[in-house]
């Protein structure tokens, strides 16, 4: 048996960043006594950066808030937290965590899986041959470039992604991103390796989404420079499916869209619409 786990209604969790003076107030999506996921905004670091540690990130907040009693650490008796598995700093969407060592050790297991428990969307530029298809191949850090992956057929580790095209646009491609494994970057590496790069990813050659290019008889603002529909990666982690560590019952943990791709897909509908 299948359930679809939403907690929409739990109390966001409210983090803040002494050091840089940033907020984020985050949606809850799932809670039990086990688990606990959220939506991650963009440009959170999951994790701490190994080349910079002072960056905030997502963990050592959290961490920082069960240890000072923060009233949504405190309202919930929290005393463990982890994560189960990482996003980028601009992907948005599901983040599954683990309120104890055991459950953590059980969805380890899960995650390191072979099958396609994670599923993305991806808004991309250009449009693929078939409306079905796979990319598997390895991925590597590149040999000179930091925080950089490329394809390395020799040196790589295995990597296969399954994509699906859910709406067609002209010269655009709204996509389902299904990773079979997790290697870092793997979605933008396998989509700029056939030639569909991520609106928004100029890591990987992704350019820009503006109105004026697909609205005709679109008129500026005097005075005011246009700003590009989406300001990040167009990547989101909408679902997560797996089997609880737990109870064994098959989950579903679904993510709202962020706004900023909500109103591309919107404009690309009125005015890109084939």
């Amino acid at each position: 048996m299948s359930e679809r786990a939403s907690t929409a209604s739990a109390p966001p969790i409210k983090l803040s960043s002494p050091e840089t003076r940033e907020f984020w107030e985050i949606p809850v999506v799932f809670e039990d006594e086990h688990l606990l996921a959220i939506n991650k905004p963009a440009r959170l670091l999951t994790s701490p950066d190994r080349y910079d540690p002072n960056r905030p990130n997502l963990m050592r907040l959290l961490h920082s808030g069960v240890a000072e009693g923060k009233p949504w650490a405190k309202a919930r008796g929290l005393t463990y937290l982890a994560n189960a598995h990482r996003l980028d700093f601009e992907t948005t969407g599901v983040l599954l965590l683990a309120k104890s060592k055991p459950v953590l050790v059980k969805l380890a297991n899960f995650f390191g899986a072979e099958k396609p428990l994670k599923t993305y969307i991806a808004l991309v530029q250009g449009t693929p041959e078939q409306d079905e298809f796979e990319v598997d191949a390895p991925i590597a850090p590149h040999p000179t470039t930091v925080g950089l992956m490329r394809i390395e057929p020799k040196r790589g580790k295995k990597s296969k992604t399954r994509f699906t095209v859910l709406t067609k646009f002209r010269g655009y491609t709204l996509l389902k991103c299904q990773p079979f494994t997790g290697r870092t970057h793997q979605i933008r590496v396998h989509l700029r390796h056939v030639r569909l790069p991520i609106l928004g990813d100029p890591l990987y050659r992704g350019g820009k989404l503006f109105l004026s290019e697909i609205k005709r008889k679109y008129r500026a603002r005097e005075g005011k420079e246009e700003r590009p529909l989406i300001s990040t990666v167009a990547l989101h982690a909408e679902q997560l499916a797996l089997p609880h560590p737990i109870t064994g019952e098959q989950i579903t943990i679904s993510a709202p869209w962020p706004k900023d791709l909500e109103v591309a897909v919107k404009y690309l509908k009125m005015f890109a619409g084939l």
